[in-house]
């Protein structure tokens, strides 16, 4: 089992940036693809963007791509989300997840792990 804490929410103003940090503890975040989700109030959970194991490849959401960059390091158990040009439509609970093998990486129930999240607020 792998415990996920997030890092690095705040507030910003728009065009800014943030990077968000993922640690994991508990179990090799190697053994997982990762994906980043967020929330807003009132909103369903959505998929931001997701990164395989070996960190080759990454998946951003269209609604994000160009501005977000999943990244990670496996020698520190870390995954990164980098969020630039931020909007003030970005703001939510950001969430890290592991993914089970196999699985479809922008489907929220394909994470058995979460993060407690972490809060980004973009003001205009």
């Amino acid at each position: 089992q792998v415990q996920l804490e997030e890092f690095g929410g705040g507030l910003v103003q728009a065009g800014g940036s943030l990077r968000l940090s993922c640690l994991a503890s508990g179990h090799a975040v190697s053994s997982y693809d990762m994906g980043w989700f967020r929330q807003a109030p009132g909103k369903e959970r959505e998929f931001v963007g997701a990164i395989d194991r070996s960190g080759g490849s990454t998946y951003p959401a269209d609604v994000v791509k160009g501005r977000f960059t999943v990244s990670r390091d496996n020698a520190k158990n870390t995954v990164y989300l980098q969020m630039n040009n931020l909007k003030p439509e970005d703001t939510a609970v950001y969430y890290c997840a592991a993914c089970r093998p196999n699985s479809i990486v922008v489907l929220s129930t394909s994470y058995d792990y979460w993060g407690q999240g972490t809060q980004v607020t973009v003001s205009s």
